[in-house]
């Protein structure tokens, strides 16, 4: 049998387990204790309690017959107490298990955060590479605006030939009375 061989493998047959009487499948006992926990946060609870604490009190207080609990109440501050020693560390495992739950949620976003970064970096090189060669070409826009400016320069020398023929058709007709 090689060294690295482990029972876990797939391609290993178990043999039969015993059934265990309780499974402390930690998973289930945190998914009990974070739904413990949602419910002693909740203004239910605080009210079922003190409806609970006030007939054991009057039950106790009124009653001659139904006074299990004399005032001093020990019972009511034994099942506190019990109560009390079951919530706390029901509440602290639901909270590892969000701690749990917000560290690999953060370390998710982080890793997002990375990846976009990374693409967000590539593209600018690839624009920036762009622009260069770009940069380098004739545009359209580029090309347009210099025929636009040509296309000026030869209205204006048309416009300068059309006065002068103008003006040399005049001094052929007679005399002007502008000086040259």
């Amino acid at each position: 049998m090689p060294d690295n061989y482990a029972r876990t493998d797939l391609d290993t047959p178990t043999g039969a387990r015993r059934k265990k009487l309780f499974s402390f499948d930690g998973d289930a006992i945190g998914v009990g204790a974070e739904r413990v926990a949602r419910f002693l946060g909740t203004g239910s609870y605080l009210l079922w309690q003190t409806v609970f604490v006030i007939i054991w009190i009057l039950l106790n207080i009124g009653g001659m017959w139904w006074n299990w609990d004399p005032y001093p109440f020990i019972l009511l501050n034994l099942a506190f107490s019990t109560q009390a020693a079951y919530a706390a560390p029901l509440i602290l495992l639901a909270q590892n298990r969000q701690d749990d739950r917000d560290r690999v949620s953060l370390n998710e976003d982080r890793r997002r955060t990375a990846e976009t970064k990374a693409d967000t970096e590539f593209l600018a090189r690839e624009l920036a590479g762009l622009r260069i060669a770009v940069g380098e070409n004739v545009t359209r826009d580029y090309l347009r605006h210099e025929l636009d400016d040509l296309t000026d320069l030869l209205h204006r020398i048309e416009d300068k030939l059309e006065d002068r023929e103008h003006d040399d058709h005049d001094s052929q007709d007679g005399p002007s009375d502008r000086p040259r």
